[in-house]
């Protein structure tokens, strides 16, 4: 987090010659800092193997939405709002404004390299917190009410790089984009499965998307987590009565 702080009294100083040497030169102190240890992190049930700080967690995220929002070629109000909303009820106001000033005044300016990103994000995060992040990025794209298809294309590379698999990809945008078979494929499986194998799936996604797995997460993403569960509830009923079992 040092990083970004020296950068931002670098930039205020000294533009962006001063932006650049004060991120050099707080890189250098968090490695110092971070040093043999692993950062822990509730928000997004960051564990200790893993290697992120949540300054950069929560600014590479930042940069992941803004790259959704822009997918469409337009700027809308309701994403940005959506997006201030979800980052202040998941870090709180001050810290969600610091966050915010911190990608306007520095990350904005750059060319974001979105495979880098997710790269960096897939080395250091658990699967579920993937999950939870295309989920929330899913969410800024329905915010006008439709997932239009350049967003999906966008979704769908990210999703490539944070290395989610196809048939999670399509589970959780089955949540999102309606189609008459959103049900198989929330539960991932053929319209030809048996009823055998219908409660099979229905086990095993309850059991990867159950809110207990993600209980140590901040209320928003708690509330994502719970969204998913409850998904893939619905999708099972829905079969359970057109099956008849």
């Amino acid at each position: 987090m040092v990083k970004w702080i020296a950068a931002v009294v670098g930039l205020s100083y000294r533009g962006i010659f001063g932006a650049v040497v004060g991120f050099f030169i707080g890189s250098i102190i968090d490695a110092i800092i971070s040093k043999g240890k692993a950062y822990k992190y509730t928000g997004f049930n960051i564990d200790t193997e893993d290697r992120v700080s949540p300054g950069d967690f929560e600014l590479n995220l930042l940069t992941l939405s803004s790259i959704v929002i822009k997918a469409d070629g337009s700027v809308s109000q309701r994403e940005l709002d959506y997006v201030r909303n979800y980052f202040v009820g998941a870090y709180g106001k001050d810290k969600a404004n610091a966050t915010f000033r911190t990608f306007n005044e520095v990350i904005k300016k750059r060319q974001i390299d979105e495979q880098r990103i997710c790269t960096y994000l897939a080395a250091r995060t658990s699967y579920e917190v993937r999950l939870q992040i295309l989920h929330f990025l899913f969410g800024i794209a329905l915010t006008d009410g439709n997932v239009s298809n350049s967003e999906l294309h966008v979704l769908q590379r990210i999703a490539g790089y944070l290395r989610i698999n196809s048939a999670d990809f399509s589970s959780i945008k089955a949540m999102f984009v309606k189609s008459e078979d959103n049900a198989y494929k929330i539960l991932e499986i053929d319209k030809n499965a048996s009823v055998a194998e219908i409660k099979k799936a229905y086990r095993n996604m309850a059991k990867k998307y159950h809110p207990d797995k993600l209980q140590h997460m901040d209320e928003a993403y708690r509330k994502g987590a719970q969204e998913k569960f409850t998904k893939v509830q619905e999708a099972y009923e829905q079969l359970q009565k057109q099956r008849g079992f």
